[in-house]
């Protein structure tokens, strides 16, 4: 079957040159945007780089005052590291010092033991009706307390130097972490435009949600120091402390020693007068200890009530981390209850606080009402004994050095 052949269609010269006109037109409107776009590309091109390259100087400027900023710090941590260092040796000697002279009080205070003991072979330092009897005593407790005193001063020493190095701990740390930051931004500062081991990384451009303020960081190094100096004067000032008491209790020690030597008789209703305001002490920390336990359910009932608050406050704040997308807002809402959280926590803390100081008060209340119950049991005994033999022996060869 034949096909049916269609011929092109014919244009007139007029039209033709229309056509060409056209096409030329087009042309020479697609150059000039062209052209104008690539003028516009060479003219952003240079302005962006003129951008990129100044600030890119202003970073360098930054982690340069950040790393002068770091070496400040960490020179002035090891400063104060160094005289933390310097306070654990003197200190250490001290309590060595504070050891010997719980050593040197045994032998007095055995000696004043015995000579108890001898007496009746009654127990304990308050077993005296005369005058002998008493200086006896006080003589014991002298040794005695002198021995608590500096046992006391001894721990006292020892958690001192428990906070040096707590101290010291603390500085090491944050000269530690000081070197870590000042190796890092080093190599920060080093990276160039040119540098092999540059790379891209999604979401490298942001602000971790915890990290902290200069200010934060500079306070935590300030309060460091500021902590470790506290600590080291505080060092310093037991020093001092255990030199007085050093001095004063051998001073003390020979003072009663002396006292005891010449002392003849005592009267024995100074016992008895002793035994009843023990007994009216003992009936004052009663008091104290039944109104310190009430205080106590006051403050652990407080403390139960404040945590349904905090119950709530979590439980909006966890709520309302359901909510999507553009409406997890942070609203004045939010900061609000935040701000609660934190105050009903602050709370609790300082009714824990409280907590603890009144359970430890209570702890302390019902020692002493032991220590005041034993004391009267032996005043007890020592009136019921009435009165002892003068008793003088061994005490002659009592000497106290300086310790």
């Amino acid at each position: 079957m034949a096909q049916v052949v269609t011929r092109p269609q014919r244009f007139t010269p007029e039209e033709w040159k229309i056509a060409g006109k056209i096409k030329h037109k087009n042309a020479e409107r697609d150059r000039a945007a062209a052209e104008r776009l690539i003028l516009e590309s060479d003219r952003l091109d240079s302005e962006t780089r003129e951008q990129s390259d100044t600030t890119l100087e202003d970073v360098d400027k930054k982690i340069d005052q950040r790393l002068n900023d770091v070496k400040y710090w960490k020179k002035e941590l090891e400063s104060k590291l160094d005289d933390v260092f310097k306070e654990i040796d003197v200190l250490e000697a001290y309590k060595r010092r504070v050891e010997k002279a719980i050593e040197a009080i045994q032998e007095p205070l055995h000696i004043a033991q015995t000579c108890l003991a001898n007496r009746e072979k009654r127990y304990d330092i308050d077993l005296v009706h005369d005058n002998v009897q008493k200086e006896l005593i006080k003589e014991v407790e002298i040794e005695t307390g002198a021995n608590a005193l500096l046992i006391r001063l001894l721990e006292q020493v020892k958690e001192q130097l428990r906070l040096n190095r707590k101290a010291k701990y603390n500085l090491e740390n944050d000269i530690k972490n000081k070197f870590n930051a000042e190796s890092i931004d080093s190599h920060v500062q080093n990276l160039t435009l040119t540098s092999p081991s540059l790379y891209l990384k999604n979401g490298a451009a942001k602000i971790e949600s915890n990290s902290y303020t200069e200010n934060q960081w500079e306070n935590f190094s300030d309060v460091n120091i500021k902590n470790a100096e506290a600590t080291r004067l505080n060092s310093v000032q037991l020093r001092n402390v255990v030199d007085s008491n050093l001095q004063q209790t051998a001073n003390d020690m020979q003072r009663q020693i002396e006292l005891t030597n010449r002392a003849i008789e005592r009267r024995i209703w100074e016992e008895k007068d002793a035994k009843a305001k023990l007994e009216e002490q003992c009936k004052d920390v009663t008091k104290l200890i039944d109104n310190m336990e009430e205080n106590i359910k006051n403050v652990e009932k407080a403390i139960l009530d404040k945590e349904n608050y905090l119950k709530l406050a979590h439980t909006r704040l966890d709520v309302r981390t359901n909510r999507p997308e553009i409406e997890l807002v942070r609203d004045p809402a939010q900061y609000k209850m935040v701000k609660e959280v934190h105050e009903i926590e602050d709370s609790l803390r300082r009714l824990q606080e409280r907590l603890n100081e009144s359970l430890k008060k209570l702890k302390d209340l019902d020692r002493n009402k032991l220590l005041i119950l034993k004391d009267i049991d032996v005043k007890t005994n020592t009136i019921r004994i009435d009165e002892a033999e003068n008793f003088n022996g061994i005490r002659k060869s009592l000497k106290i050095n300086q310790f």
